[in-house]
């Protein structure tokens, strides 16, 4: 499955960015580097055992373990002490990285309910694409009857691209779901 993305990459989208953004060399062309999937768990700071559970979803949801994140400075406001587990993140590269996007993209996404498909403005000028989740549910390895609670997730799609126009092309090309 993902093996087909990665194919695809090489053998119709490079040639077809090529002729779009006139590259010289296929160096230039865009590619994604990594994703970088975070969730935040706020409740862990008074119910530690909250994190263990959105460690176990989102290694499910990944297939890699996650890194639990921990607070950089104490804010009084939140109840929130230095170096406190706050939150678990994953990095994916290369194969897992096609796998988790091909997922995310013909699986999960269509699940949401009432998608009518991801915004156009969520690039950061740098080329990078930030997509945030309001339910965990969308994902097939996550069963409805084992979760405690709900939980919102960031994925960031970081690409080697120098321009927003450049990653769109190439995130629409390897078949993101974008707003009509």
């Amino acid at each position: 499955m993902a093996v087909r993305m990665k194919d695809r990459y090489l053998n119709e989208i490079t040639p077809a960015l090529i002729q779009k953004f006139n590259y010289t060399t296929v160096m230039q062309v865009p590619k994604i580097e990594k994703i970088v999937i975070n969730m935040g768990v706020g409740e862990a700071v008074s119910n530690s055992k909250v994190l263990d559970t959105a460690v176990e979803d989102l290694q499910k949801i990944a297939g890699q373990k996650p890194v639990v994140t921990k607070s950089k400075k104490a804010i009084a406001g939140f109840k929130l002490r230095e170096n406190v587990p706050i939150g678990t993140k994953v990095t994916l590269r290369g194969e897992r990285m096609y796998h988790f996007l091909d997922k995310l993209f013909n699986v999960s996404l269509p699940r949401v309910r009432d998608f009518r498909g991801i915004s156009n403005k969520a690039f950061d000028g740098r080329g990078n694409y930030t997509l945030g989740l309001k339910e965990q549910l969308i994902f097939p390895e996550i069963e409805y009857d084992k979760i405690d609670k709900v939980r919102g997730m960031d994925i960031v799609i970081v690409t080697t691209a120098k321009s927003d126009e450049e990653a769109r092309e190439l995130l629409t090309q390897l078949g993101a779901p974008f707003v009509k």
